[in-house]
């Protein structure tokens, strides 16, 4: 595997100030030896944090600084490149006011990371409706990036969510939507074009040479031949048949309810379920704690918490740190993998 570039760090934005967000960043870098955490920085508003760790009772020493001191600072200090816009807001009562700080994290991270000054973005949750309330267009993160991505490469971006925990990845094909819409957005150009960004990525970022995709049915028991529905057979059946034609090792559609126990899951390395629930259901329970949100599909690599804001539990000690310090140990691990990729692209070119 290839080495981590050592002199650029992660960047990690703040996300919802009135979340935990501020907290599990406050206490995950209390614990970076122990968690064994590779360089990082926070986008946030430094006097948030400081506050916020008054309040904790945790004595973290918070430094304002560029990217590109981070990770000399790192191990004395809490690195913090601070935001243009303010983006306070007390534990457990979201202000629209800071949405524009919220935002410009998110924007500032992904141009660190195309600058080079970041080796990756790692995300904490945000409150979509504080987002809203102050005018913002979309319907969460993922796609939020999925339009940042396209204004850098200059083409429209395909941005596709994984959950990947210690014992299941699995791919929801539609998100944020209500299930009524589910069967009418699942279409075979959509499933072939979202299998095989999978493909790409777990080759390209996890290291896997020939990554196996199980595909889920929409319906009880995959349709039953058409007795419980048409989609698989009309819909998901041909697109698998077309992925396997182009030499990806996807295969379905399976029955949803037997595809997830510890014996099936050693069969494929990623799933691709049909709609949100389908797939995060099973990821949290198999490893709620340890589950890391991954984007798919972008220039860049992407990870954030499985978690929300949890504005019940901010400020108050009690969020657990486990699923963040899980997606900077992710994003590092995939940005090695990428980076190792990449160096083998051009010896190949060059031989």
């Amino acid at each position: 595997m290839a080495e981590r570039d050592l002199s650029r760090p992660l960047a990690l934005t703040m996300g919802e100030p009135a979340g935990i967000g501020p907290d599990v960043t406050l206490a995950v870098w209390a614990e970076r030896r122990e968690r064994r955490l590779p360089p990082f920085y926070v986008l946030a508003d430094a006097e948030t944090l400081r506050s916020r760790a008054a309040l904790l009772g945790l004595n973290i020493p918070i430094e304002t600084m560029s990217a590109s001191e981070a990770v000399g600072a790192f191990d004395r200090v809490l690195p913090v490149v601070p935001l243009e816009s303010a983006a306070f807001a007390a534990p457990g009562r979201p202000d629209p006011a800071a949405a524009r700080g919220v935002i410009e994290a998110i924007a500032r991270g992904v141009g660190d990371v195309r600058a080079g000054l970041a080796s990756a973005l790692v995300t904490n949750p945000i409150n979509k409706k504080a987002l809203f309330d102050a005018g913002f267009q979309h319907p969460g993160h993922t796609e939020f990036l999925g339009m940042l991505s396209a204004a850098w490469s200059g083409s429209p971006a395909h941005p596709v969510m994984m959950l990947a925990g210690p014992g299941l990845r699995a791919v929801p094909a539609t998100i944020h939507v209500p299930i009524s819409v589910v069967p009418g957005l699942l279409t075979e150009e959509m499933l072939i074009r979202t299998a095989r960004t999978i493909d790409h990525d777990m080759r390209r970022r996890f290291g896997l040479p020939n990554p196996r995709i199980a595909v889920a049915g929409l319906n009880p028991h995959a349709g039953e031949g058409g007795v419980m529905g048409t989609e698989d057979d009309a819909v998901i059946r041909p697109a698998v048949a077309a992925l396997r034609a182009e030499g990806i090792d996807a295969f379905g559609p399976l029955p949803p309810d037997t595809m997830f126990h510890a014996e099936a899951r050693a069969r494929y390395d990623v799933a691709l379920c049909m709609y949100h629930d389908q797939a995060l259901i099973p990821t949290k329970t198999v490893a709620f704690a340890e589950t890391v949100n991954v984007t798919l599909g972008l220039p860049f690599v992407r990870t954030s918490p499985d978690h929300g804001t949890a504005f019940d539990i901010a400020g108050t000690g009690k969020a657990d740190i486990s699923s963040l310090a899980a997606a900077l140990r992710l994003a590092d691990e995939l940005a090695r993998h990428e980076a190792e990729y990449r160096q083998h692209e051009t010896a190949g070119a060059a031989s």
